[in-house]
């Protein structure tokens, strides 16, 4: 560093000094330039069909930049509302709730979790999109047409890099730890890990190939690892329904709902355990006031 300010400095305090100066602002414009010209298209340009199932993830040039919640509408019931849902896992059922809890506008997202050769994962969709994951950056690498490795990110704790899939519309992440799956693993994942969007547009999720994914009722270390929807989210209110077979016996607080500084509440409606978080008020609602009917 040093001797670039001696060339600056060196010579005539003119011509010379001013050439300097201009070669050190080009420098520091480079990068911001490149952060311009790699901006994500404005809503409604024709470079990026927002409709379309990306190819190869390589940038946000290439995604679909909607956030990964469903909204389905609900209908009116009394004081109520009542949706129709689907697990990731397949199962249908029919939630009603109090019509101030705006689970339909909160909107509900997909989590499952299994085992890659016996290795722990879970697959959860970032409340915002893949921006969440991306960061506006480029992939490190392609597993699969709709699977990419994103590096680690900044202030992630014990988790590495990141496995991001992309099911129509959807997008996953898998949040790798320690020192990661191996290279074999990462492609058996990518490989076996199968999604379909269904015609109301949850996802179901399968999988082959060495990865297991857990069932209804499963938990692991005290936590509830079973298919899941979770509405809401963020810092904000947010609810769980978990299936849960014998859930009176079986019920462990789901992990997204139990973590430090947040008030989290649960209990069983049948085989299907409610767990909510947010403000007194929603919680004292929703632990009241939500009633799941499996199909």
């Amino acid at each position: 560093m040093a001797d670039q300010f001696d060339v600056i400095e060196a010579g005539e305090r003119g011509r010379r000094r001013w050439t300097g100066l201009v070669v050190v602002l080009a420098l520091l414009l480079i990068p911001v330039v490149g952060l311009l010209v790699s901006r994500d298209p404005e809503p409604g340009s024709e470079a990026a069909p927002a409709s379309r199932t990306p190819g190869p993830i390589s940038s946000l040039t290439t995604l679909d930049n909607a956030p990964n919640v469903l909204s389905v509408p609900a209908r009116k019931k009394g004081d109520d509302e009542v949706i129709q849902v689907v697990f990731p896992h397949g199962a249908r059922a029919e939630v009603r709730y109090p019509a101030e809890l705006r689970l339909a506008e909160l909107g509900s997202r997909p989590y499952r979790a299994g085992w890659i050769d016996g290795v722990f994962r879970e697959f959860v969709a970032p409340y915002g999109g893949e921006i969440e994951v991306t960061r506006g950056g480029r992939a490190l690498r392609n597993y699969a047409a709709n699977v990419t490795l994103w590096p680690r990110q900044a202030g992630s704790g014990q988790y590495g890099q990141v496995l991001l899939f992309a099911f129509g519309p959807w997008r996953l992440a898998m949040y790798d730890r320690g020192q990661g799956l191996t290279f074999e693993q990462r492609t058996a994942v990518a490989e076996g890990l199968k999604g379909r969007v269904t015609k109301d547009g949850y996802l179901v999720l399968t999988a082959r190939s060495g990865v297991r994914l857990a069932e209804p009722g499963e938990h692991l270390q005290g936590e509830s690892v079973g298919p899941q929807l979770w509405f809401g989210g963020g810092a904000g209110e947010m609810v769980a329904l978990v299936p849960t077979p014998d859930c009176g016996k079986q019920a462990r607080m789901p992990g997204a709902i139990d973590r430090p500084g947040r008030r989290g509440e649960m209990v069983c409606r049948g085989d299907v355990l409610v767990a909510v978080t947010g403000p007194p008020s929603f919680r004292t609602k929703a632990i009241s006031g939500i009633r799941v009917t499996m199909k």
